[in-house]
């Protein structure tokens, strides 16, 4: 090749990348998008667990929200009070002290007191076997199958299987509501970090048929009714709810429970 052609290509190439270099500046300003700085800033104070607790696609989902003003700047349920203050400060806003929450599982049929109608073989996993007969293996239509969905959707170690039955680690538990989604049972909700006393069962089923299947289910006796002083509990269709706002965590339900399915934690 002659000199001239090759200074002819390189000449072509260096001015077709000239053009598209002025092309990508110009049209890069034309058509940039705005950011706020606040929400920049407001990604950089979130924690980045991208856990979708907050209802949102990531932490870059709910800064964009709330710099909008369509999510609340204590949005973030695993940062907590102290993420949004920061936050609050960012955004002229005072925080208004967001109370802490915790996962709660309402199931306490170990492998010991929960029995089971036959032998599962397949997928290690609640929705799975949830789609199977009755419901899963275990003989209590209500009760945690025991396959860890809920272990393996939570992004803080804070839930884990034991004899049969998922159990929540209160202090690790960021209440990001991701094990709630993934329960096939509807067996797991949020519940005040402050409250000690629960009910661990889930069932709406007759005293004497949950007796048959599970020796720890509520009965709906409603011992634990007629004795709270606070008129705290009470029983509704065989099973009994709490209401955290007038429990004063005494323990006399826990004390006349006679299945000893109200748990107390003092």
């Amino acid at each position: 090749m002659s000199i001239t052609g090759i200074i002819l290509a390189a000449v072509i190439v260096g001015g077709t990348g000239l053009f598209i270099g002025v092309f990508l500046g110009i049209s890069g300003k034309k058509f940039a998008v705005d950011v706020d700085e606040r929400e920049e800033a407001v990604l950089e104070a979130l924690p980045g667990n991208n856990c979708g607790g907050c209802g949102y696609a990531g932490c870059s989902g709910l800064a964009a929200a709330i710099v909008k003003g369509e999510a609340e700047v204590g949005g973030c349920p695993v940062g907590g009070a102290p993420v949004a203050e920061k936050i609050g400060k960012i955004m002229g806003v005072d925080a208004a002290a967001k109370e802490r929450m915790t996962a709660f599982v309402k199931c306490s049929g170990t492998c010991e007191k929960a029995g089971t109608e036959y032998e599962y073989y397949g997928i290690r996993d609640c929705v799975m076997a949830s789609q199977m007969q009755d419901g899963g293996a275990k003989g209590c239509d209500y009760g945690c199958l025991g396959y860890g969905t809920c272990v393996e959707a939570c992004s803080f170690d804070a839930i884990h299987i034991a004899d049969g039955i998922a159990v929540v680690d209160r202090e690790s538990c960021k209440a990001c509501g991701k094990c709630v989604s993934a329960c096939p049972k509807h067996l797991i909700e949020l519940i005040p970090y402050k409250q000690r006393t629960f009910v661990q069962c889930n069932s709406n089923e007759k005293g004497r048929t949950l007796m048959d299947v599970c020796q720890a289910g509520c009965i709906g006796c409603r011992l634990c009714e007629k004795n709270c002083g606070a008129a705290a509990i009470t029983v509704q269709n065989f099973l009994a709810h709490i209401d955290v706002e007038k429990c004063m965590n005494c323990g006399v339900c826990t004390e006349k429970c006679p299945r000893k399915v109200i748990r107390a934690d003092l």
